[in-house]
């Protein structure tokens, strides 16, 4: 058991039925009255967010989760396979578990998984993944490194802005946390 006020970004606890993960949190002192913190959770499951508030008294219930490095197989229905690197171990995720992580997955690639009781939580893929171009409008001539920017699909088929002198075969990198062109391989 952990207090409300030790909660910070990135801790994972057990509350009302689910796995929560807290996004952010504040310490509020209002004048005679007590402490309270005011936390934003993620449910690990569903995706949901909630916003909850607790006096500094409160406690909640920690969960031990481990985080191990997994490689991503191949999509199964609405799910994905990974396997765990050390065991061998194969887990099928589902797409929501997932989540955005998915525009970014390549088969072979290594990312890393919370597992808790047996089970993944949640995928985190790589800071900055170097994808391929397949479909992007043509550059024009006099184009240069600091005009605009346009659509390009790349292999997962997520979608970027790129710079204008971007063409398909180009393999560029995406950061992974904003979604952004990051540069050119």
């Amino acid at each position: 058991m952990i207090a409300a006020t030790d909660l910070r970004p990135g801790t994972k606890v057990k509350m009302d039925g689910g796995l929560w993960e807290c996004i952010s949190y504040q310490h509020q002192k209002i004048g005679r009255g007590g402490a309270k913190v005011v936390a934003k959770f993620k449910n690990l499951e569903t995706g949901a967010t909630v916003e909850r508030t607790f006096n500094s008294g409160e406690r909640l219930e920690d969960i031990f989760v481990e985080t191990r490095e997994v490689q991503y197989l191949y999509p199964e229905g609405d799910a994905y396979v990974f396997m765990d690197l050390e065991t061998y171990d194969q887990y099928s995720v589902p797409a929501a578990t997932v989540g955005d992580a998915a525009k970014y997955l390549k088969e072979g690639m290594t990312v890393m998984g919370d597992v808790y009781e047996g089970r993944i939580i949640k995928i985190t893929p790589p800071t900055v993944v170097e994808l391929e171009v397949v479909e992007t409008p043509p550059g024009v001539k006099g184009d240069t490194v600091s005009g605009g920017s346009k659509p390009a699909t790349l292999e997962t088929g997520a979608v970027v802005q790129v710079p204008l002198f971007v063409n398909v075969g180009d393999v560029i990198k995406v950061d992974t946390r904003t979604g952004e062109y990051a540069g050119r391989v």
